[in-house]
């Protein structure tokens, strides 16, 4: 029968015990904590990259031309503008998910007036849903108006579409014209915008033209 340990043997047995595990978790945990503060370090730096830069203003002695002209880009008249637009999407198993629709027209002159004519909305199928302007609308400079198809009126479908009709009294810079789509279910959300194309155009008289030039 073996010799029966003294408390002083006991107590360092335990000691000994306790010194293997702190060496073997330093063993494990050193590296860990150098990993650590090497990613941290890592992440301060590139996050010191993309820190915003104020514009640097040009000194009064630099020379800044004063003699520019500025022509309207692309001027026109008038257009008939096709925004392609979604009352609902189709996700999983084809099961639609409901939007809500937000037309919205920008006046870009920085100048002049713009009138919106018409603004029509199609269906899927082509078919005329709804006709948005009783009158029309004169938009000022810089200006925008909005239409808004709510999210539970799912007449257009996937496919539905707006026809905007606009027109100015002089040449002017296109306006912006787009649809912007959103809708939330529970936790899920989604957004994005469709710009307008154009499919008809009035192009500004040769007198208009002639007058444009310095």
């Amino acid at each position: 029968m073996g010799a029966k340990m003294t408390d002083e043997e006991a107590d360092a047995f335990v000691r000994q015990v306790k010194f293997l595990i702190a060496g073997i978790v330093l063993l494990f945990a050193l590296p860990l904590l150098i990993y650590t503060f090497y990613l941290d370090h890592r992440i301060d730096a590139f996050e010191e990259t993309l820190r915003h830069s104020p514009l640097e203003e040009l000194q009064t002695d630099h020379e800044v031309r004063t003699d520019i002209y500025h022509l309207s880009a692309n001027p026109v008249e008038g257009q008939v503008v096709y925004v392609p637009a979604y009352s609902h999407i189709y996700h999983g198993d084809g099961k639609p998910y409901l939007l809500t629709i937000t037309l919205s027209v920008r006046n870009t002159s920085t100048s002049s007036d713009i009138v919106v004519r018409s603004v029509r909305y199609f269906d899927t199928k082509g078919k005329e849903v709804k006709s948005y302007l009783h009158n029309p609308v004169r938009l000022p400079a810089l200006a925008t108006t909005e239409v808004v198809v709510e999210r539970d009126d799912a007449a257009g479908g996937s496919g539905a579409n707006f026809l905007v009709e606009w027109h100015a009294n002089e040449a002017v810079t296109e306006p912006i014209i787009e649809a912007v789509m959103i809708g939330s279910d529970s936790e899920q959300g989604i957004s994005f915008a469709r710009r307008g194309s154009v499919i008809s155009e009035a192009k500004p008289s040769p007198a208009a033209t002639e007058e444009l030039q310095p």
